[in-house]
């Protein structure tokens, strides 16, 4: 079918009707996880759930109090070397996630300040120079460890490990399971129900990446951020793609279902979710959906991440970049050189905003491990002006295209 005939789907009467019955009544989603149960490694007085606090509005307020949030504002969503504040930034696509994640919970009768908690939080790990920054951080570390690097593991270990903000597990949880590169067209939940379950995951997934293809999330409110995820990056980017020249419309992509604007995306994806998903135990989307995201997400890879990329004609660069700051930030760790910006920057910093980590404790850690930590936690900008700082004679530039390029 030609996507512009596509029509905006409408929920089945019947589940509509239900919805409306279930606000009207007060009834709760049987499915639906409780503030009751929430799970903490710690049980402090001052982290109990109150009236005017509830338990995961405690995390969401953690979580953006968290300085590594601030620095969601300047990481590449995907395009990395164009000055242009139309675009995406890590920032936004996590509220993106959230604000549709919480319209499909609410409709569904979810928990929606545990949605929003994982949406928020989600992303907190990522790298500068999104995913091919992963990458390449990765590589450096798998190089000297045999462990890999992944933002969704490393997002609980921000919340979880870095700033010790005993954040609850079923936040973290979420963040860990919400990888939204695999499609799916049922979610059942997984079970991870204490910490010692998720620390193992982690571990798992620290030492072979595979494993991340296995993590469900272990509650429906950790299901609902992980398809959103998916949704809310699809057609944003592509309007992001039109803006900085890399297609020019929409009509270069087909759909059968969905839609191709940003727009329908959302919301045909939101109604065939609530449609295949009320009163059950996962969440789900119907085949033809299923099929057409899959669809929508390939012609994404070949018309705009695969032809612009995250860093476009400077992969190589950057990559070479990673390189020389990795190697050269772990020699200065390993010297207990205290000059240089891995215990200025880093460790001190880390140390006076965390207020729960030790100096001696955290430098005991292995030297790799915080070695990824701070180039992960590092936005673009930090990182290009860093490379430079250290490098003072290299000839390796990344040029981004400016605001008044086209009026030249």
């Amino acid at each position: 079918m030609s996507a512009s005939k596509i029509p905006y789907l409408e929920l089945n009467p019947e589940i509509e009707e239900a919805i409306k019955h279930d606000r009207a009544t007060g009834r709760q989603n049987p499915y639906a996880f409780n503030d009751e149960n929430v799970t903490r490694r710690e049980n402090n007085p001052h982290d109990r759930a109150t009236l005017t606090r509830t338990a995961f509005a405690r995390d969401i307020e953690k979580i953006i109090n968290i300085p590594a949030y601030n620095r969601y504002a300047d990481k590449t969503q995907v395009f990395s070397f164009v000055e242009n504040d139309d675009i995406c930034r890590r920032g936004l696509h996590v509220q993106l996630v959230s604000r549709i994640a919480r319209g499909i919970g609410e409709l569904l009768g979810l928990n929606l300040k545990l949605i929003e908690a994982i949406a928020l939080g989600h992303d907190l790990g990522h790298t500068p120079f999104g995913h091919a920054g992963e990458r390449y951080l990765s590589e450096n570390y798998e190089q000297r460890t045999g462990l890999c690097f992944r933002h969704n593991v490393h997002s609980v270990r921000v919340m979880d490990q870095l700033y010790r903000r005993n954040i609850s597990l079923q936040t973290l949880d979420g963040a860990l399971c919400h990888n939204g590169e695999f499609a799916q067209k049922v979610l059942y939940l997984g079970d991870c129900s204490s910490f010692d379950m998720l620390d193992e995951n982690v571990k798992r997934c620290t030492e072979d990446s595979k494993e991340i293809k296995k993590l469900r999330p272990s509650t429906l409110e950790g299901c609902v951020v992980r398809v959103c995820d998916m949704i809310a990056y699809i057609g944003k980017d592509r309007l992001d793609a039109i803006d900085v020249g890399v297609i020019d419309s929409l009509s270069i992509f087909d759909s059968d279902y969905i839609g191709r604007t940003n727009a329908q995306i959302i919301s045909n994806m939101t109604v065939d979710i609530v449609n295949n998903s009320y009163g059950c135990d996962r969440i789900s989307m119907s085949e033809e959906a299923f099929q057409d995201i899959v669809k929508a997400k390939k012609q994404n890879y070949e018309k705009i991440y695969f032809k612009e990329g995250t860093v476009s004609e400077f992969e190589n660069i950057v990559q070479e970049m990673f390189s020389e700051m990795y190697e050269r930030l772990l020699s200065d760790l390993l010297a207990g050189d205290e000059s240089s910006p891995v215990f200025r920057h880093h460790v001190d910093g880390l140390v006076a905003k965390s207020t729960s980590v030790k100096r001696d404790e955290y430098l005991a850690e292995e030297p790799n491990r915080i070695i990824v930590d701070y180039i992960s936690s590092m936005t673009d900008s930090y990182f290009i002006a860093l490379y430079h700082h250290l490098f003072p004679q290299s000839e390796k530039r990344l040029f981004k295209r400016e605001y008044c390029d086209d009026l030249k």
